[in-house]
């Protein structure tokens, strides 16, 4: 109510935009290449899946930059999309996997 009575600017509001739309488009193109590639040669689903986090964070990291957000200047910083990495090989290993053969794309 703040937001739209007062018109006080919220800066989640830009970022939000991010996660919430972008990174399920990017899943399922992400999933039309891995489709298109298994075609051609072997490539493992899991491996497949972490490399998405390369297309993903430098898009992140470029888009908190234009609009303003401070971001993690230490060493430790790295650690987020190195977990980032491990959680979607283990969901494209697992979850992915189990939906592209259930819908019988893969």
């Amino acid at each position: 109510m703040i937001r739209y009575v007062y018109d006080v600017p919220i800066p989640i509001e830009r970022v939000i935009v991010f996660p919430m739309a972008l990174i399920p488009n990017l899943w399922g193109l992400w999933n039309v290449l891995y489709v298109w590639l298994r075609e051609h040669r072997h490539v493992d689903i899991g491996l497949h899946g972490a490399l998405l986090v390369v297309v993903i964070v430098p898009i992140g990291f470029s888009l908190a930059k234009l609009l303003g957000f401070a971001l993690p200047h230490h060493f430790l910083a790295v650690l987020g999309p190195v977990a980032a990495a491990a959680a979607y090989y283990l969901l494209w290993k697992y979850v992915v996997k189990f939906l592209n053969e259930f819908l019988e794309i893969a």
